[in-house]
């Protein structure tokens, strides 16, 4: 069991590289929801979100990682003698040193640790994480926005929203953008061309489709109980539905069973799940 200690800390490191791999790469990502983009060859559209939205820099796993760790108190290593085997006394000079040694790598971990949260803070637009109201404050800055008709806290970072947004697609749009925080990967982006094409995509729906990087694949590896993690909250996974509909001319689309006819003209369906590492794509023509 000597390697126990070396165990645990290597578990701990890898959670804490994942954790940094999900806030750097993909800040908010779907949980169960059903969102449609209706889009006109006018280039009037509505974008409707309702479902879950989880923010894993306030899920209980990412506070787990997060949370202020308490010094270990100093403990002298054995000194040994001139054989490198047969342990002696240590002397007050090397108790001293051990000591200074000590204070020096504390010190060093307090300041990477600030300097961490410092981090995570500017990614919250300002909000401490670990601050007990963060959840609640992200929440009002979410209802302040345009179309952000209901934002409610479900706990271990999980959102109930619904959202709708309208507009001209004139230029490019992107889903989701929360003020203040530069890190959120785009659920969905529509780029308009000059030739009047649109292309949609849906980058960080395939990031959750595929596990990565927080997604069923880390969350089976956390669960595995390893040494001195004890059990691993859990986490919404991505399950749901994306739905488009236009009355534009569908160029190209990665759909698995092509468009169907609908009252308001073609419609376009994509189950986003761990079953489905597809990411929806679609090619739309408007009117010049």
């Amino acid at each position: 069991m000597k390697n126990l200690p070396n165990l645990r800390r290597t578990a701990a490191a890898g959670l804490a590289v994942l954790l940094s791999l999900a806030l750097a790469a993909c800040f908010v990502m779907p949980g169960k929801f059903a969102a449609t983009l209706d889009l006109r060859k006018d280039g009037t559209f509505t974008y409707t979100y309702k479902g879950e939205m989880l923010v894993i820099g306030l899920t209980k796993m990412a506070q787990m990682i997060m949370a202020p760790k308490k010094a270990e108190p100093f403990a002298a290593s054995p000194c040994y003698k001139d054989d490198g085997d047969t342990e002696r006394p240590c002397t007050k000079a090397e108790l001293a040193q051990q000591k200074s040694d000590w204070e020096a790598e504390a010190k060093k971990k307090a300041d990477k640790a600030a300097a961490e949260l410092e981090t995570f803070k500017k990614m919250f637009g300002g909000i401490d994480p670990n601050d007990p109201k963060a959840a609640e404050e992200l929440a009002a800055r979410m209802r302040g926005q345009t179309g952000w008709k209901s934002v409610v806290y479900k706990g271990n970072g999980t959102y109930d929203v619904d959202i709708a947004i309208s507009g001209r697609l004139d230029y490019d749009f992107s889903f989701p953008t929360i003020e203040r925080m530069p890190g959120v990967t785009a659920f969905l982006v529509a780029n308009r061309r000059a030739n009047g094409e649109v292309r949609i995509d849906s980058p960080l729906m395939q990031a959750a489709a595929l596990s990565t990087p927080m997604g069923n694949a880390a969350q089976t590896m956390m669960q595995s109980k390893m040494p001195g993690n004890g059990d691993v909250p859990d986490f919404p996974q991505a399950n749901g539905t994306f739905t488009l509909i236009t009355d534009g001319v569908i160029l190209a689309n990665n759909t698995e069973k092509g468009a169907t006819a609908v009252p308001t003209g073609k419609q376009l369906t994509w189950d986003v799940s761990g079953h489905n590492p597809i990411a929806p794509y679609a090619l739309i023509g408007l009117g010049k």
